[in-house]
């Protein structure tokens, strides 16, 4: 059964899929702010800003997999985030495609940061340049683009799998040590922090509101730590 609410060819001529879940967060979060009263406008933008760094991030994936001759079959974008799927590929390769996910995110921190200054000081110098209220709204924008970007940075890099962390973290130890041993390491460091994972994650919707639908399997963590995970 196909699991998904639409698609099209995005840059690359990368088939997109977007999946049910999507939407499903996009209501979530509509009826939570309706509740408290709220806008659907900031709703809206939050939303269409998330998606689009999502798929950017999957993009850089793709990018990652291209540049090395491996055939990316499609991205995914869902209610807890998105994939890259392509054809297999080795460690080596591995690397470079998983690193490029997060990195997007960091250099889009960055554009926006720097696109936030670059704005700021063109307002000091001509404060008609544009309407006041556009402006505002413009500034916004950006702000809620980096932070946001930024944040999924480092919930990227957490080392759990699937996230990028968990992955980089097996790849990078496997350079160090043998396949078996990197394995158990990883579900060590995994174990840790899915025990973590739950009082973070209300720490994160009691201080901004953001609720996560991504939770690390304990079960695999723990069987990769036994060196059982095939």
């Amino acid at each position: 059964m196909d699991n998904t609410l639409f698609r099209f060819r995005g840059i690359f001529g990368i088939e997109v899929e977007v999946q049910p879940s999507a939407a499903f967060l996009l209501a979530m979060m509509a009826g939570l702010s309706l509740m408290r009263g709220g806008d659907l406008g900031p709703v809206l933008i939050f939303f269409g800003l998330l998606v689009l760094s999502v798929y950017l991030h999957e993009l850089g994936h793709a990018w990652g997999c291209r540049v090395q001759g491996v055939a990316v079959r499609r991205i995914v974008i869902h209610g807890g985030g998105g994939f890259c799927e392509h054809q297999r590929s080795t460690n080596h390769q591995d690397e470079l495609i998983v690193a490029m996910g997060p990195l997007v995110n960091l250099a889009l921190w960055a554009i926006c940061g720097l696109a936030m200054q670059g704005f700021y000081n063109l307002m000091l110098s001509n404060p008609e340049a544009l309407p006041m209220g556009f402006a505002m709204q413009l500034f916004s924008a950006l702000a809620l683009a980096s932070m946001l970007n930024l944040f999924l940075f480092f919930y990227n890099m957490v080392p759990v799998q699937p996230l990028d962390g968990g992955k980089l973290l097996q790849l990078g130890l496997r350079r160090l040590m043998p396949p078996a041993q990197a394995m158990r390491a990883t579900g060590a460091v995994g174990v840790v922090f899915c025990v973590l994972w739950f009082p973070a994650m209300i720490w994160v919707f009691l201080s901004y509101g953001w609720l996560l639908l991504f939770i690390p399997s304990l079960p695999l963590h723990l069987a990769m730590m036994r060196g059982q995970f095939r």
